[in-house]
C-alpha cells in the first residue's frame, strides 16, 4: 500500500512539473554539477516508509523526500565539488524545494537545457575576418 502510494505521489509531481525552475541552475556551476550527476547517484526509497501525515502538496513532496536515501559524500565526489555540510545544503534545498531533483533519482525536464548548454559549448564558432570592412 505505501508503496502504491509513494508512486502515484512521486508521479503527480513529475506530471506536474514546472520548466521555469531552470533559473535556478542557470548560472550556478555548483547546481548545475549536482543536477548531473543526480541521475548517476544511487537513490533509493527508505525500506520502510514513514507515514504521510499531511495532505497538501507540500506535506507530499516532504514526506517523499523523508524517505529518500542517498550519499552526500558520493554526491560531492561525482560532482566533483567539496563543501561544508551547510554549504551543501545551502545548493541542494533550493533543487530538491523547487523540485527540480526528484526523491528516485531522476531530474526534472531542466535536463533539456542542460543539454543544450553541452551542445552549445561543442559547436564551432564562426571565424571571425580579419580583414576590416570597408
Amino acid at each position: 500500500m505505501d508503496e502504491d502510494l509513494y508512486r502515484q505521489k512521486l508521479a503527480w509531481f513529475k506530471q506536474n512539473e514546472r520548466p521555469e525552475v531552470v533559473l535556478l541552475i542557470a548560472d550556478n556551476t555548483e547546481r548545475i554539477k549536482i543536477v548531473v550527476v543526480w541521475g548517476n547517484l544511487d537513490v533509493r526509497r527508505a525500506e520502510k516508509l514513514t507515514e504521510l501525515t499531511g495532505e497538501s502538496e507540500n506535506d507530499a513532496w516532504e514526506w517523499l523526500w523523508q524517505n529518500a536515501k542517498y550519499s552526500r559524500t558520493d554526491l560531492m565526489e561525482k560532482a566533483g565539488i567539496s563543501l561544508s555540510e551547510s554549504a551543501l545544503d545551502r545548493k541542494i534545498k533550493p533543487l530538491i524545494g523547487n523540485r527540480v531533483l526528484y526523491p528516485d533519482g531522476n531530474v526534472n525536464s531542466v535536463q533539456r537545457y542542460l543539454r543544450d548548454r553541452v551542445v552549445k559549448l561543442f559547436e564551432p564558432k564562426p571565424k571571425r575576418s580579419t580583414r576590416k570592412s570597408l
